[in-house]
């Protein structure tokens, strides 16, 4: 009975060998530059960290397919080297004999890409999931439209515009009803002057009144 289960352990370990290969139509590769990303304080990749990562990769699994128990050791890796770079397959916790179809993969790990960076200190640009496009940071929404703060200052001067108007032509009908009744004051004052300084041009001359003997005697 125990050569049989460590013959089937066997030959599960051999089956995940073959599905995971470089280019393998279900995996994904990975490339890690953590000296390029945390110089002088890079860590050293080692089984710990490779451990953290299939971890990490077993909660995006989880938070994207809710009900699936994802556990560290669905996640396969293989082809590791050097220069920190390998490839991975996730396989299905209902099923170890099949694998997690790539839409779903790259989905959960774009669900949880930032989770997945803070783990390693990493960016987007130093722990590259190929042919996964970088996620992008969301967008600052302003509590208040843009175009609406545009709106509200383009109507404030319009209104501002039509007030001084209304009220410069107000002040000006004042102006000329107030003016009217001065000048008709103005020129019968004038006139009066007129008479009484006896000038010749706007008034009439009363003859009799005069010194001169032409015209005083009979």
């Amino acid at each position: 009975m125990l050569d049989k289960i460590l013959f089937l352990l066997c030959l599960a370990s051999a089956l995940a060998d073959e599905r995971c290969m470089p280019d393998t139509p279900h995996g994904f590769q990975v490339r890690l530059s953590i000296k390029t990303a945390l110089g002088d304080e890079a860590y050293v990749w080692n089984e710990n960290e490779m451990f953290l990562f299939r971890a990490s990769l077993a909660f995006a699994m989880r938070n994207h397919m809710n009900g699936q128990q994802f556990e560290v050791s669905n996640i396969i890796v293989c082809n590791e080297t050097m220069r920190v770079s390998f490839w991975f397959i996730v396989t299905s916790p209902l099923d170890t004999s099949q694998l997690i179809d790539q839409e779903n993969v790259e989905a959960a790990i774009r669900q949880s890409r930032n989770r997945i960076n803070s783990a390693f200190l990493l960016t987007d640009k130093t722990l590259e999931f190929v042919d996964i496009l970088p996620t992008l940071a969301t967008l600052y929404t302003h509590p208040t439209p843009p175009w609406l703060i545009v709106f509200g200052v383009v109507m404030g001067a319009v209104g501002a515009g039509i007030i001084i108007m209304l009220v410069s032509s107000v002040v000006q009908k004042k102006r000329k009803t107030n003016g009217k009744p001065q000048d008709k004051d103005d020129d019968e004052e004038t006139r009066v002057k007129t008479v009484e300084n006896g000038d010749a041009h706007d008034g009439v001359h009363n003859m009799s009144f005069s010194e001169d003997e032409r015209f005083t005697k009979m």
